[in-house]
């Protein structure tokens, strides 16, 4: 079998040490809660693990596919979006890549995204506000930034480590109101009945907390290894200000619809300045991904 072939992109060992360590710490903390479960149902454990097995199955090989439905990604030919398609190309052809599927999200919310376990399910998608809002070098450092994650295929690790705070909400709502909490009517059940969801919050948390972590510093990546490639970061950081300071004349309710998916877009969209989501924002702040722009330039500038 062929060697995987590496883009262009510049290699990021923090993200990759950073990625490494999250899934590490995401497998232990899914043992262990899979574990607890066993031991509390001993007598349900066929149904434990079927339900954990194939909900990771299923998050894994369908994420791609759930996250384009949610988001309202349509498929386009070269055709029907020949600018977006022509974009797409130059990234590809410059990080010596192959070329993802390419779509388009009917949404005046100006942002992007990429999706997909690898370079052969990834996609790209452009909202039309996006498309409608940017100029021509602006939408190729958007796009750079998104392949980026799909050349470093922390997309990839973010769907898997996502997958624990699911199953912690699916077990819970299992626990209390399926066959799980019928399972053994003992003298035990009503401490269990309390104890598993206890555990399901602790380790949704923990796993929330750990996938933020990650998200942050892959967005600063992805803007560094989009610079770089490109050669424009005062582009990048011009589509940054520009969909930034646009989000405040989008609707709220269309914000509303975009909000859960923020781990996904280029930059988050908040429904209100006093929003829980900004201090734990999946993103970086604004101030901090200009800074890092501007020190590239000034780093690609230098004599």
């Amino acid at each position: 079998m062929a060697a995987r072939r590496r883009s262009r992109y510049a290699p990021d060992r923090g993200l990759t040490t950073r990625m490494v360590t999250t899934m590490f710490f995401i497998g232990l903390l899914y043992v262990v809660f899979v574990g607890v479960l066993l031991a509390a149902f001993s007598k349900a454990w066929p149904f434990i693990l079927v339900i954990s097995g194939g909900l990771f199955i299923a998050q894994f090989w369908f994420s791609d596919r759930i996250a384009e439905y949610s988001m309202g990604a349509r498929t386009v030919s070269p055709t029907e979006a020949p600018e977006l398609h022509g974009a797409v190309d130059r990234i590809c052809a410059l990080a010596d890549m192959p070329k993802p599927r390419v779509a388009i999200a009917d949404s005046d919310v100006p942002n992007a995204f990429a999706t997909g376990r690898n370079e052969r399910t990834a996609l790209v998608c452009a909202t039309t506000g996006l498309l409608r809002r940017l100029e021509p070098q602006e939408l190729e450092g958007v796009l750079a930034h998104e392949l980026s994650h799909v050349a470093h295929r922390d997309v990839a690790v973010m769907t898997i480590a996502s997958f624990l705070g699911v199953l912690a909400g699916v077990i819970t709502r299992a626990t209390l109101w399926g066959g799980l909490g019928r399972a053994g009517r003992n003298s035990n059940a009503a401490v269990l009945m309390i104890l598993i969801p206890v555990i399901s919050a602790a380790v949704y948390v923990v796993s929330f907390l750990l996938t933020r972590l990650l998200s942050r510093y892959r967005e600063l990546s992805a803007d560094r290894a989009a610079a770089l490639l490109t050669g424009r970061p005062s582009a990048l950081a011009s589509a940054l200000t520009k969909v930034t300071g646009e989000m405040a004349r989008i609707p709220t309710q269309d914000l509303r619809k975009a909000e859960p998916y923020n781990a996904f877009w280029f930059a988050p969209a908040f429904s209100s300045r006093e929003s829980l989501a900004r201090l734990l924002s999946s993103h970086p702040s604004l101030e901090q991904r200009l800074e890092q722009l501007s020190k590239i330039s000034a780093e690609l500038t230098r004599p």
